[in-house]
């Protein structure tokens, strides 16, 4: 038993030394953010859920009332074909999406100046599994999406907003 408890204190301690620590919250530049996205956009709907759960900033409906505004200026998703089996057919598709954004103030000036993400995945594809091979392309999709959230977070966390006059900064 005490050899257990020396084992895990030494794994606790290797842990502790390496540096590791969870992610933990983002720490957003502003108070208020309004994503330039329809109400019904998927991508919308993750970023609020994420954002509130994860940071003290609030999502807000007005463009009028937020320190920042993202504005996703372009999403495309592809799926591109990267290899051909000798009889012609598909062996191998690369999912691949790529999406545009920036993050304005309210007053127009620019916190992070047009920026690109582009995300791919590779996915074999196999005539006999067709149903197994979609179910994993979904998957793919929302883990392109997952960490399109997460590489937006990161840099939504870079942006500052400018100081106001009265804090004489």
């Amino acid at each position: 038993m005490k050899l257990r408890m020396l084992l895990v204190t030494v794994l606790a301690l290797g842990l502790a030394a390496c540096g590791f620590q969870l992610r933990g919250s983002a720490n957003l530049g502003f108070k208020t953010l309004h994503i330039a996205l329809p109400e019904t956009s998927e991508l919308r709907t993750v970023l609020e859920r994420t954002i509130a759960a994860g940071s003290e900033t609030r999502i807000v409906a007005n463009p009028k009332d937020a320190e920042a505004i993202l504005s996703i200026t372009s999403d495309i998703p592809g799926k591109n074909i990267l290899s051909l089996s000798s009889a012609g057919r598909t062996r191998e598709h690369q999912l691949v999406r790529t999406v545009r954004f920036r993050v304005r103030s309210n007053a127009g000036e620019d916190l992070l100046p047009e920026g690109e993400i582009v995300l791919r995945r590779d996915l074999s594809f196999d005539d006999n599994q067709v149903l197994a091979k979609e179910a994993e392309e979904a998957v793919l999709w929302r883990d392109i999406q997952t960490d399109l959230v997460q590489q937006l977070l990161r840099r939504l966390a870079a942006a500052r907003t400018a100081p106001s006059p009265q804090s004489g900064n």
